[in-house]
């Protein structure tokens, strides 16, 4: 089993190196975000009393690189299964489990390097972390917001043929999910209504727990962060899993 999944990890891994073009651009509209707000609304927020608008930002960004890198890695599994490579895999003798395992983590783990690509530019821009000690623990909520948008992306994926399908359903998902989840402004700040959506947004946790994790102060709220993360990434894997298994080979 774990064979299975090391070859589908490793897969997933080649994919991406060999793509340099998708490495680079993935990291344009990140860059752009931390550019043109960080230092445009900059001003605005310190006068306001918040502090320094890079460092609320940056966190915020991270989750927006993994969520966009993760989630949109459906799309191979729907171009696999359209040009016959998928098909290849599913009639292997091996457990559909093993294979979906093995390319929600290898998704999982691209997304999270490319969280780590935008943490090292933020470094760069002026963002500092209170406490370098804490990178492990930021990297472990990287992680578990890949893994779950990650199998959110195969489960939709999963009952799809069409990539203008897909990337439609993605749109209109992904780009709520980034802007109600506090990763540009203060949620307290913000109208009842927005609170309350997110609260359910899983994002939301992995915003706020990045943003804790980065200004020093771990605590029990960085713990419920990513026991949320952790449960919601179960659910997802589970569901990816089933709705996987039921592809025709």
């Amino acid at each position: 089993m774990l064979n299975t999944i090391y070859i589908m990890w490793l897969r997933q891994i080649k994919r991406y190196w060999r793509s340099k073009s998708r490495i680079i651009g993935s990291i344009g509209q990140p860059l752009l975000f931390l550019v043109a707000m960080g230092f445009g609304l900059g001003p605005v927020f310190e006068k306001a009393g918040r502090g320094n608008y890079l460092d609320f930002l940056a966190p915020g960004i991270m989750a927006q690189a993994i969520l966009f890198m993760a989630i949109f890695n459906g799309v191979e599994l729907i171009w696999d299964r359209q040009f016959g490579f998928l098909k290849e895999t599913l009639v292997a003798p091996v457990s559909r489990l093993e294979i979906v395992l093995g390319r929600v983590l290898g998704g999982a783990t691209i997304a999270t390097f490319q969280g780590l690509i935008v943490f090292v530019l933020t470094l760069f821009l002026g963002f500092r972390p209170q406490n370098i000690l804490f990178l492990p623990l930021g990297l472990v909520l990287m992680f578990l917001i890949a893994l779950f948008y990650t199998t959110l992306g195969t489960g939709i994926a999963s009952l799809m043929e069409d990539f203008h399908g897909f990337q439609l359903i993605m749109n209109f998902l992904v780009m709520p999910t980034f802007f109600l989840s506090g990763a540009l402004f203060p949620l307290e700040s913000a109208a009842t209504a927005l609170k309350s959506i997110s609260k359910i947004n899983p994002l939301t946790y992995g915003v706020e727990g990045l943003r804790n994790v980065f200004s020093g102060t771990v605590g029990m709220a960085v713990t419920q962060d990513i026991v949320v993360l952790a449960l919601l990434s179960f659910i997802t894997l589970s569901l990816s899993s089933y709705l996987f298994s039921k592809i025709e080979a």
